[in-house]
């Protein structure tokens, strides 16, 4: 799940297109669905993968951009993701065959925080899905329900890096500053050893390749019956995102260790 889906899933409710298909597309030129490129994706995977041998579980996975990445370069990793949606797991299965990682990819769908395993994970990523336990918090304790003794979790989380407006606050809800997201991490029993706080490009880059694939999908097919309603909800995100969000919009990936086991 992307930290856009509560506005992508809004605006597809009406649409022909099913809510999975309309994020597919705004997604398509940017398949890790966060504000991060490459390079800090890279980062945050080996900082919490330091050995290269690890069972990794992603929760909210989607279409396991972050596992597909993990497994490229590490021949020796194992890992599952679980997700609810059926269309992003089928692309992920694709795309773990083409790529040869089948054997080493198992996909559950089912809801992320009832995902049950008989053996632990040495790391625990979910990235922009915390809305799906419930926020931060829970998401830390179901995280940790998987986690193996010395393991570690990456987790992506929003914040406000400014003050904001009411709009901000109506599409994200109320979010904490970034020291008091990680303040409370910290009281939660958990030490970050690595963080990244996404950059003003990767937030720019991020917003238009959204709303671009969004639009360009829809000028390509002046005929399809999706056409109006995708290209009027690429050109609404946009100006949204522009002043309503831009200016106070903030995202942070951690890599944490339980302070102690």
């Amino acid at each position: 799940m992307s930290v856009g889906a509560k506005l992508l899933l809004e605006a597809g409710t009406t649409a022909p297109l099913s809510p999975e298909e309309i994020s597919g597309i705004a997604h398509a030129g940017h398949p890790i669905k966060a504000p991060l490129d490459d390079e800090s994706v890279g980062r945050l995977l080996g900082h919490g993968l330091p050995r290269g041998d690890e069972r990794v579980l992603d929760l909210g996975c989607g279409t396991a951009e972050w596992l597909l990445r993990a497994l490229a370069t590490r021949p020796d990793l194992l890992c599952e993701g679980v997700d609810v949606s059926e269309v992003a797991l089928r692309q992920a299965g694709r795309a773990a065959s083409e790529l040869g990682f089948a054997e080493r990819l198992v996909l559950h769908r089912r809801e992320a925080a009832d995902f049950v395993s008989p053996q632990p994970f040495d790391l625990v990523i979910s990235v922009g899905a915390t809305h799906a336990f419930g926020g931060l918090l829970p998401t830390l304790a179901a995280a940790r329900k998987h986690l193996a003794p010395g393991g570690r979790v990456l987790i992506g989380e929003s914040f406000w890096d400014r003050p904001p407006s009411p709009e901000a606050v109506e599409a994200f809800g109320d979010l904490d500053d970034l020291a008091t997201t990680v303040d409370r991490i910290v009281a939660d029993g958990w030490t970050p050893v690595h963080g990244h706080v996404s950059t003003r490009a990767e937030l720019d880059a991020y917003e238009w390749a959204c709303w671009g694939s969004l639009a360009a999908w829809a000028l390509d097919r002046p005929d399809d019956a999706a056409a109006a309603q995708v290209l009027e909800t690429a050109n609404a995100r946009r100006t949204q995102w522009l002043r309503g969000y831009r200016d106070s919009f903030g995202f942070v990936c951690l890599v944490l260790r339980r302070t102690s086991d």
